[in-house]
């Protein structure tokens, strides 16, 4: 599952990244340009890594994010934002739906998936007569907090809840699970048997996130979660001390139900707080990391003591995020005009200013330009103003007294949301509306505050934002989210272009199946303008020093932990 995520501020306390060098200089961020494909991505990674054993045992960690709920739930499009997703996994790598973790599968840095065995042992597919039998040996010892054993049942019940059948669960993306046939028992109820109506694949995008048997039906799933984070549905190495609502913060502690690693730190903190908090907050020792990814930002914390810059590629795509469904953007020529009057490369050259960053190619909601599967999607190559115009011309608008292109009297009219307050992201969002009401279109700004993007997004309640959604390795469950008819949040889609996203989910090579999904990326926005990839971007990091296995994690993590068990503090470095 993607997760949606803004263009800059603190979206996140560490959000996803890439590192290809540390440090900045006293007059700005090192240069560096983002990879593309047959890069060598072994540069982008920068975690500090040591051995657990090497590290001061104990210590906190002190984490600052936008959002702290007001949903918990991050498999339901109100809870699907990757600052919850950061919050959610030390103490639940069992209901991760994305990230590097989640239930029987974690990621490797490149974003190739194994079986995580503190959950699932072993996972075995077999193919028969165009049929597909999956067999999960389940940990023994693995049970959610409230004693519940994680087994059939809690497969049975993840199939279930996820597949789409009943449309009241406001699931996020069905993904394969409407394939699935049957959960049931084989040799024990830690032995789980999936047998698929057609074969699957990839094969992680089942069970990628199991969900507690009691949370079983819409009202629980679409509300149990608001202001209630239940530690008892949880598994993980940590667990929930205290979460705080008042004072916008939790606290979590080494969970003695964990029968994996055990964990190092004795006590995570996430504070919910302003972008703009964070930056005093990191400077007087308040918190341990925090993210410089404008130059605004950048400037204000070069310089601090104790501390030492991570920076990379982010992953993530976005920054036209549209919400057809609203009046003004109803009509498709009107979000083709908005695609065509926009100047990607101006947008990008205002956003990095001062942070010696580029790149060539954004084209793609679902891969990064560095995978080998990458292909620029946006659907429109004569871009500008005149350009623009002309597509609403063609479609019967014409411009109005003001100057605003009209039809049947009512003028294009709507307007352009960000989060935060940072300088390089009221800028950025003044130029998109410069480049759109040279078009001729009655934009305004909505600027809401950081702690409003999971609200905002999540009931739907903008017409444009300055937003995007995290990128994985591997398009099939992207390609199912996003241009998939009644699965896309927009509900924009057709019959031939769902065979085919159908289709390719049953492909078992992964350059061939990849290669389809972005042939439905580019066919789909050519006909539906829903979402447009402005940027990928940098990711500019200030972390603590001593800090040890934190950092630009590729794939390997949502958080920029890559194991929650082994984060910890250098000897001598310990808090």
């Amino acid at each position: 599952m993607k997760k949606y995520t803004t263009i800059g501020g603190v979206a996140l306390a560490a959000t996803l990244m890439l590192t290809a060098c540390g440090g900045g200089t006293p007059s700005g961020p090192a240069s560096q340009k983002a990879e593309e494909a047959g890069g060598d991505i072994s540069k982008l990674i920068s975690v500090n890594a040591k051995e657990a054993k090497d590290l001061e045992q104990g210590g906190t960690l002190t984490l600052p994010t936008v959002d702290l709920g007001p949903d918990f739930n991050n498999s339901s499009n109100v809870g699907n934002s990757a600052a919850t997703s950061a919050v959610l996994t030390p103490v639940n790598p069992a209901g991760m739906s994305s990230g590097g973790i989640g239930g029987c599968w974690k990621l490797d840095y490149n974003g190739k998936a194994e079986p995580n065995k503190d959950f699932c042992e072993e996972v075995k597919s077999e193919v028969k007569d165009g049929k597909q039998t999956i067999t999960i040996k389940v940990n023994e010892k693995a049970t959610w907090n409230d004693g519940t054993p994680i087994d059939v049942k809690t497969f049975e019940n993840t199939w279930k809840m996820s597949r789409g059948e009943d449309k009241a669960i406001d699931i996020v993306n069905p993904g394969s699970y409407p394939f699935v046939e049957s959960v049931t028992a084989g040799a024990n109820d830690k032995e789980v048997i999936v047998t698929t109506s057609k074969p699957v694949y990839p094969l992680e995008d089942l069970f990628f996130g199991l969900i507690h048997p009691a949370v079983n039906n819409a009202e629980t799933f679409n509300n149990g979660f608001a202001g209630n984070m239940h530690p008892e549905w949880m598994a993980g190495p940590f667990k929930v001390e205290k979460y705080d609502s008042t004072a916008k913060t939790v606290t979590m502690i080494p969970n003695d139900k964990w029968w994996g690693q055990k964990p190092v730190l004795e006590r995570i903190i996430w504070r919910q707080m302003e972008p703009s908090a964070t930056i005093a907050a990191f400077k007087n020792g308040e918190i341990d990391a925090t993210d410089a990814r404008t130059l605004s930002r950048y400037k204000q914390l070069e310089g601090t003591k104790n501390a030492e810059v991570r920076r990379g590629q982010r992953l993530f795509a976005g920054g036209l995020n549209l919400n057809a469904e609203r009046p003004a953007l109803t009509d498709v020529a009107v979000r083709k005009a908005i695609f065509t009057a926009v100047d990607r490369k101006a947008i990008r050259d205002v956003r990095f200013n001062g942070l010696n960053w580029s790149e060539e190619s954004s084209g793609s909601m679902m891969l990064m330009p560095f995978s080998e599967y990458y292909q620029d999607n946006y659907p429109v190559k004569d871009t500008g103003a005149e350009a623009a115009k002309k597509v609403l011309t063609d479609a019967g608008y014409t411009a109005n007294d003001k100057g605003i292109m009209a039809k049947d009297g009512v003028p294009v009219s709507f307007k352009v949301t960000y989060f935060g307050d940072d300088p390089t992201q009221a800028a950025t969002s003044q130029t998109l509306q410069k480049q759109l009401q040279a078009a001729g279109m009655d934009v305004s700004i909505d600027q809401r505050g950081d702690a409003d993007f999971q609200k905002v997004l999540g009931s739907r309640d903008f017409d444009l934002t300055i937003s995007g959604y995290t990128v994985s390795a591997d398009a099939t469950s992207g390609v199912k989210q996003f241009y998939e008819s009644t699965t896309n949040e927009n509900k924009l889609g057709d019959a031939e272009l769902d065979a085919e996203i159908e289709r390719l989910a049953t492909i078992a090579d992964d350059a061939e199946r990849n290669k389809a999904a972005m042939e439905v990326e580019k066919q789909h926005m050519e006909k539906y303008f829903s979402m447009g990839t402005v940027l990928n971007g940098p990711e500019i990091q200030f972390v603590r020093t001593g800090l040890a296995n934190y950092g630009p994690s590729l794939f390997k993590s949502l958080s920029n932990v890559p194991d929650w068990t082994t984060i910890g503090w250098e000897k001598g470095a310990k808090k």
